[in-house]
């Protein structure tokens, strides 16, 4: 039954932009998600969203932090622990940040196995390799086991390409391995990974007030190297009082139309509820 939901499902990942009312504690509801970053304003985002009893989700990759040390290693494992005790979700982000660049026919089969991609994260430089569909399951697979590690529970069955970049034989890769892609809605791009020259903190907070509508998806990171100005709490803060005033609340994916089945199958919605 979960492999019927999940070919049900993978193309609607690929189309997370169309914002759909959920089944949320609100009328209203937004879906906040976090991939992994430099992590430097990762405490200060887990804050911000207790203060607004915001439950988000977190896509998890394993990424270089300022520290020295990595997003997923024992040092960051007891904030991962608290996360997930405060209800949020998580997903995998791959485990060396590997974004798609080109799907790798091979001559005379009609399934693509293999794929071109670019290996980097935060402030190292870009590799550029070929990689088989095994591979990349393999890669989502690491990192929900890492999950299971560090926090005795399991990942969603939930997925997020680095970058947004896909290709139907990526998604279906990823399918086959358990792995539902989740993009960002249109409205949703908050815009940090953008230079702070060109895009300050006021006008994406305007911009993302103006244009966000309920059951959108929201897109930000845990720190972006390159951004001068950090965005949160700068941006982050007034933006859920903003969404707060306009009678908006904060639901985890698992409160999605899209996902929620996929939540109830793998049997994590009965155990967030009981959290």
């Amino acid at each position: 039954m979960m492999r019927v939901v999940l070919l049900a499902l993978t193309g609607l990942g690929a189309l997370a932009a169309a914002p759909v009312l959920a089944a949320a504690p609100c009328a209203k509801p937004v879906f906040l998600s976090f991939d992994t970053g430099h992590m430097g304003v990762a405490p200060l985002i887990s804050d911000t969203l207790r203060r607004f009893d915001a439950r988000a989700t977190f896509f998890l990759a394993n990424e270089p932090t300022q520290t020295g040390g990595w997003t997923l290693d024992e040092a960051w494992a007891p904030w991962w622990r608290e996360r997930a005790a405060e209800g949020h979700d998580f997903g995998a982000h791959t485990w060396n940040h590997d974004t798609w660049l080109a799907d790798l026919p091979t001559p005379g089969q009609t399934e693509v196995t293999r794929f071109k991609v670019s290996t980097a994260a935060g402030i190292q430089p870009a590799v550029r390799q070929e990689i088989s569909a095994e591979q990349y399951c393999a890669s989502l697979k690491q990192v929900s086991a890492r999950f299971a590690e560090m926090t005795g529970r399991a990942m969603g069955p939930i997925f997020r390409a680095p970058g947004g970049k896909t290709s139907p034989a990526l998604l279906a890769a990823a399918q086959k391995c358990g792995y539902v892609h989740v993009g960002w809605s249109a409205a949703g791009f908050l815009g940090d990974e953008l230079p702070s020259d060109k895009y300050p903190n006021q006008q994406l907070l305007e911009r993302a007030l103006k244009n966000i509508r309920p059951g959108d998806i929201l897109m930000a990171h845990l720190g972006i190297w390159s951004r001068q100005d950090a965005w949160a709490p700068a941006v982050l803060e007034p933006l859920l009082q903003g969404l707060t005033d306009r009678g908006m609340c904060f639901a985890p994916l698992r409160e999605h139309p899209r996902y929620s089945l996929l939540f109830k199958m793998s049997g994590l919605l009965s155990e967030a509820q009981h959290d």
